[in-house]
């Protein structure tokens, strides 16, 4: 095995990258905190050999022991949550939030969601292949897991660090941060990364993930951060900067989405994804990968409803799927 690559970010404070092997995230960030009595660890990857062996490594080398190690899990995703079960000895503290538990350990999930990707214009023909390439379905833990809850203003302390949670629904309806006040450090998760924009996405109707996301980056912008620690990719320095840049991104794919919606028919989810534009090496939407075409209607879905929270466009409820158009 290749060595995992560790950066000291600070005194007893370590960035690890453990590998998602093809998967175009390339790896995520898992963040060692060494203690006097007991380790933190923030965030694992998947629940995949590679994963483990990785992080097991990184472990070594830094001389951390897991029976005296706690967990933080930024959110429910696979490559943050998924190893938590394999690793935490009797006594950890798995610390989570509820609301991504409550999804993470709810055992009809994956059937809720074929039933809602059909709604939404997902080929039938397709959910199934889709469910069983779904890295939430494959590397999450395989059996539930005994989380110790956070919420917003919670402290934990490891060795000279003391981390406050905070609550940033979004990227997931749960996804919680840490913030180290003393040294102005933000652990972000995948609520701010860098030179990859964070997916906000949902197959539920009724939500508005994306306006959570802009109140969550406007709590953030008013906080005095000086790094911003990742749950993927490179450190990041200028912090509000980068929240502007994400605001922007998200306005502009708000007004592609609209302007779909103005010159068609009424559209599906499924049908708008396929008119957005999308950073991946293909001649058409037909020859998308299937995962990517999930995630794509997924965000196309985020999109629609918060303009429909703004009142730009409305839903025509056929027998089987759900459409929208514009109000223009």
């Amino acid at each position: 095995m290749s060595e995992t690559i560790i950066e000291q970010v600070r005194e007893d404070l370590y960035r690890a990258e453990i590998p998602l092997p093809r998967n175009p995230l390339k790896a995520t960030n898992s963040y060692i905190v060494r203690g006097e009595n007991r380790n933190l660890i923030i965030d694992t990857g998947m629940n995949r050999p590679e994963c483990k062996s990785a992080l097991m490594w990184a472990l070594d080398q830094l001389k951390i022991d897991l029976q005296q190690t706690d967990f933080f899990v930024t959110h429910l995703h696979a490559d943050h949550v998924g190893l938590v079960g394999d690793l935490s000895a009797e006594g950890a503290l798995i610390y989570f939030n509820q609301p991504d538990a409550d999804i993470l350990n709810y055992k009809d999930l994956w059937q809720l969601v074929c039933s809602l990707a059909g709604k939404h214009g997902f080929p039938e023909e397709l959910v199934d292949q889709a469910i069983d390439s779904h890295p939430g379905q494959r590397y999450s833990p395989k059996n539930p897991v005994d989380f110790t809850m956070v919420v917003e203003g919670d402290v934990i302390d490891c060795g000279d660090y003391s981390f406050r949670c905070f609550h940033t629904p979004g990227h997931t309806a749960g996804h919680t941060c840490l913030y180290e006040p003393n040294l102005k450090y933000f652990f972000s998760g995948d609520h701010i990364l860098g030179d990859i924009t964070p997916n906000i996405s949902t197959w539920l109707d009724d939500s508005d993930p994306l306006g959570e996301y802009f109140n969550s980056l406007d709590r953030v912008h008013a906080l005095d951060v000086e790094l911003v620690l990742p749950g993927h990719r490179s450190l990041i320095t200028d912090c509000r900067a980068r929240i502007e840049q994400l605001k922007e991104h998200h306005a502009v794919r708000l007004e592609e989405v609209l302007n779909i919606l103005y010159n068609n028919a009424p559209l599906s989810a499924y049908e708008v994804a396929a008119q957005m534009t999308w950073d991946l090496i293909a001649d058409d939407w037909e020859e998308f990968p299937l995962m990517q075409k999930w995630f794509a209607t997924g965000e196309a879905l985020a999109h629609i409803c918060h303009l429909e929270a703004l009142g730009k466009i409305e839903r025509i409820a056929k027998e089987k799927t759900l459409l929208f158009i514009s109000k223009q």
